[in-house]
């Protein structure tokens, strides 16, 4: 029973590492049309596992991508989730001095995370800036 149980482990690891890999931008597609790549090899993947719910649902994000999806569009998405994300920090980093300055230890090391979260995705937006 442990070897069936390492293997459907192994199966579960591989199909949630799927979507983080089909995300990832193909070399020298950039914009919309790096997106609407990404989209495709997901619903690949979709076929292969036999899920068509999935499936069907990608197929409809991919028209919607390939009906309204410009370059220029996309580019001011990433900017204003970027901007969002940078406002975001300044937020947190301010409640963590707040936070400094009263000398509550369990409230320093919350907001000491909630600012580490907050720069990852911060640096998140600026990767997806580059895609």
């Amino acid at each position: 029973m442990k070897p069936l149980s390492i293997l459907t482990v192994l199966a579960l690891c591989g199909s949630l590492c799927a979507p983080l890999m089909a995300a990832e931008a193909p070399e020298g597609l950039k914009g919309c049309a790096a997106k609407q790549q990404a989209i495709r090899t997901q619903i690949d993947q979709a076929k292969a596992h036999g899920n068509a719910e999935q499936q069907a649902g990608l197929e409809k994000a991919l028209a919607q991508t390939q009906a309204n999806c410009t370059d220029a569009g996309l580019q001011k998405e990433r900017e204003n989730k970027v901007l969002d994300a940078r406002r975001e920090v300044a937020q947190r980093q301010a409640d963590l001095d707040k936070a400094m300055k009263k000398g509550d230890s369990d409230k320093i090391n919350k907001r000491k995370d909630k600012l580490a979260e907050s720069r990852k995705e911060l640096q998140q937006a600026l990767d997806e800036m580059d895609q």
